[in-house]
């Protein structure tokens, strides 16, 4: 698998904490060369710094998502580095939580713009550059658009997150339709959508569920393996793994999915 994607050029956005520098590191790892972008230009220079510790290639760029001119200013600014871009992964997002009737405009937005408007500009983004680059000569492809979406965009029933919920059935939709309109121009698009993953984001989240339900962390952390049938919490590298697949020749006829990886706890 070593060079599986040698020579291939991602960017990778959220890619200094959690999923993002767990897809860095593998994407790195499988051959690719990884821009990882991050709002916390540090974290990003680290994952990129400990990709070349380990032999890789991989630079480091400041990313706001939620702005439209940085997202098409990357793209640009890596295709002209490095000559093409290969694949895009949107995987910055962010939560919070809170009870219907008690969610704000405020974090109504804050959910939106970057989980929902970020994909939308990051994908834009990318597919400008990649409609002008030349076709693949194994794949036929121009690229690849990989989007990180949730288990909470199939499955509405997540208590206190109404507007992540809404969020990331933005994204899966996105995907779909921009999958549609990208297909004539060989870039493929499609998402995957994680469980319960040990993060950062989930350590927040445990918190403030058990005070939301009035429990504690260890017990919401059952509940979550609980409804896993596999029967544990997901990792980082779980979900980095089904990006590589779908970076890969091996999904290179795949377009438009919503990719479960979250041990069972959905099935569609």
């Amino acid at each position: 698998m070593a060079s599986t994607l040698s020579g291939k050029i991602f960017v990778v956005t959220g890619a200094g904490s959690g999923i993002g520098r767990a897809i860095s590191l593998a994407l790195a790892k499988n051959g690719a060369t990884v821009v990882a972008s991050d709002l916390n230009f540090i974290l990003a220079k680290k994952t990129a710094t400990d990709i070349q510790a380990s032999g890789g290639t991989s630079d480091a760029h400041a990313l706001d998502v939620t702005k439209a001119d940085q997202s098409t200013a990357l793209a640009k600014t890596v295709s002209q580095d490095y000559g093409r871009l290969d694949g895009w992964v949107n995987n910055a997002g962010v939560s919070s939580m809170n009870r219907l009737v008690d969610l704000t405009e405020g974090d109504w937005d804050f959910n939106m713009n970057v989980n929902a408007k970020g994909a939308f500009f990051g994908t834009q983004a990318a597919a400008r550059v990649m409609v002008n680059q030349p076709l693949d000569p194994i794949s036929g492809l121009r690229g690849k658009i990989i989007n990180i979406a949730s288990m909470a965009a199939k499955r509405g029933n997540a208590p206190f997150l109404a507007h992540y919920v809404a969020s990331k059935f933005a994204v899966v939709g996105l995907t779909q339709a921009a999958a549609g309109e990208l297909a004539q121009q060989r870039i493929t698009v499609n998402s995957v959508c994680p469980g319960y993953v040990a993060t950062g984001m989930q350590e927040r989240e445990l918190t403030w569920e058990a005070n939301l339900r009035g429990i504690t962390v260890e017990e919401v952390k059952q509940l979550y393996i609980t409804d896993t049938p596999l029967g544990r919490i997901e990792t980082a590298e779980d979900v980095a793994s089904i990006v590589i697949f779908l970076a890969s020749p091996l999904s290179d006829f795949i377009t438009g999915e919503a990719i479960n990886v979250n041990g069972g706890s959905f099935m569609d």
